[in-house]
């Protein structure tokens, strides 16, 4: 028995017939879809390197079920660049040298938007930090992380006042 989905993934309709109805949004973007910027780390929701926006909000798409999400709108890490145009929280952690090994770093950034589209981020460290502390980094890239996302913060708000 195969069930069909459709979702919106990167301002692009995609319907996916599922054999399994456990099928996690997840593994329907890497195998599926073949969009692997979104990572699976601990496959168990504890690291935060599959955080992906799933209708404007973060989500860890190991815990998510695709079934469960018919009709939702997902953006990942491969969907905000305009082209040769970085997202300003991609470009903040390019200036700020916040990721080493990377694996950790779509993840980062998903959460870091969510972070700041919430309005959770604000200009205090120790705020961004508990905000992001369900994203892990093996590296320890964290002092650079935080001030990547207090500076994207800075630059997105000076955005949309001008």
């Amino acid at each position: 028995m195969s069930l069909s989905v459709t979702l919106t993934v990167n301002r692009v309709q995609h319907r996916v017939l599922l054999d399994d109805p456990r099928v996690t949004l997840l593994d329907l973007l890497r195998e599926r879809l073949q969009l692997t910027g979104t990572k699976k780390g601990c496959d168990r929701g504890q690291c935060g390197a599959c955080t992906i926006l799933l209708n404007g909000r973060r989500v860890n798409a190991c815990l998510a079920l695709a079934l469960s999400h018919d009709g939702a709108e997902i953006l990942t890490i491969e969907g905000l660049a305009d082209g040769a145009a970085l997202h300003p929280v991609q470009a903040a952690f390019i200036a700020h040298d916040a990721f080493q090994c990377g694996f950790c770093t779509p993840g980062q950034i998903m959460s870091a938007i969510g972070l700041i589209s919430e309005g959770q981020a604000g200009s205090d460290a120790e705020r961004v930090r508990e905000g992001m502390s369900g994203n892990l980094c093996r590296c320890g890239a964290y002092r650079g992380i935080t001030e990547a996302v207090v500076a994207a913060t800075r630059s997105m708000t000076k955005e949309k006042a001008a």
